[in-house]
């Protein structure tokens, strides 16, 4: 939340601002795609432990992504206790029995049949920490007074991807 009088305008100057030649810009984009083409979808976790701060930078970069009017509508949080995680794990595969029971419409359950999916969610327990993103259809002032939040999907999309980036 934050207090509506405060809500002025003034343009930031961006000190960190990069002005690359085209070849810099080449090698950066093609060192960022190096990066993340080694980065898979996987249906296997390891229960290595990863420290908090590195959670805590992943999640900061994630806040760092471009929103609809610049009100950042999203809203991370960072679960390692396992009784909340088996808890999350337990209603996760409630929902998951139905969508594999036919909720989830017979073109969609084809269509993860060749990954073996099943309403199993092991990895919701075996991982060390479970990042769950919110999404914020509406903000608050400190006053209480709603305000509207604008290309929330995309917005929230945007920053997910950068999680998962980091």
């Amino acid at each position: 939340m934050f207090a509506r009088e405060k809500m002025s305008y003034a343009p930031i100057p961006l000190p960190d601002r990069q002005d690359l030649t085209p070849e810099q810009m080449a090698d950066e984009a093609r060192a960022f795609h190096d990066r993340m083409r080694t980065r898979h979808t996987t249906r296997d976790f390891t229960d290595t432990p990863i420290p908090r701060a590195i959670i805590a930078d992943c999640i900061r970069t994630a806040g760092s992504a471009p929103s609809g009017a610049n009100h950042q509508p999203w809203h991370f949080a960072a679960i390692s206790e396992p009784a909340l995680k088996a808890r999350i794990r337990e209603e996760a595969e409630i929902e998951e029995r139905a969508f594999y029971a036919g909720g989830g419409g017979d073109e969609w359950i084809r269509a993860l049949e060749p990954m073996g999916t099943t309403a199993a969610k092991p990895h919701l327990t075996v991982a060390p920490w479970l990042i769950v993103v919110f999404a914020q259809r509406w903000g608050e002032f400190d006053d209480g007074t709603r305000y509207k939040n604008y290309y929330v999907p995309e917005s929230v999309g945007i920053a997910t991807g950068f999680l998962i980036a980091a």
